[in-house]
């Protein structure tokens, strides 16, 4: 997976996309464009979408504090990241904008189950424990869900824009 300069500017400009995105954001909670994004530039680079993903990634605890908090972000991206590489690449066109945006959204529903190991890991919770913590937090991952099932209507406007950039300059 290697990646020429060019490639190493694009992606370390998606990534910080990324953080400058959810920064802009943050003034509506679990309301953030980051599935999108994440969703988007797999469709376009696969495998080499782990780049931008994970300089946002570093880019998160460098700016916010590489505490207990970031450790998920290791992992909960790459989960997002995997199951849109097990789609299948090539799709009806009219159910894509569909099948990405449901799983964008189921993301944003599972977004603290997917937590919860690195919580009950971290701070020893019992399994019990780790149930009520998910609970707890349902509320932030409805809205979470239904918004990330809205947000995603801009994933394959960003699809086709990156595509786009990419044969304007010869590299697709």
């Amino acid at each position: 997976m290697k990646i020429n300069t060019r490639e190493m500017a694009v992606f370390a400009m998606l990534g910080s996309i990324m953080y400058a995105s959810k920064i802009i954001m943050e003034i509506a909670p679990n309301i953030h464009l980051l599935g999108v994004f994440t969703i988007a530039f797999t469709l376009v680079y696969r495998r080499k979408a782990l780049y931008p993903i994970y300089i946002y990634v570093i880019l998160n605890g460098i700016f916010c504090g590489f505490a207990s908090w970031w450790l998920p972000y290791l992992y909960l991206w790459t989960v997002l990241w995997g199951v849109v590489m097990l789609l299948p690449v090539e799709m009806p066109k009219k159910i894509r904008p569909f099948v990405y945006m449901g799983v964008c959204a189921a993301h944003g529903f599972l977004y603290g189950t997917l937590y919860a190991p690195a919580q009950a890991i971290l701070f020893g919770l019992s399994f019990r424990s780790t149930l009520a913590w998910i609970a707890a937090g349902l509320p932030w991952d409805c809205i979470h869900g239904i918004s990330n099932f809205f947000c995603g209507i801009l994933i394959m406007p960003i699809v086709s824009t990156l595509k786009l950039a990419e044969k304007i300059t010869g590299k697709e």
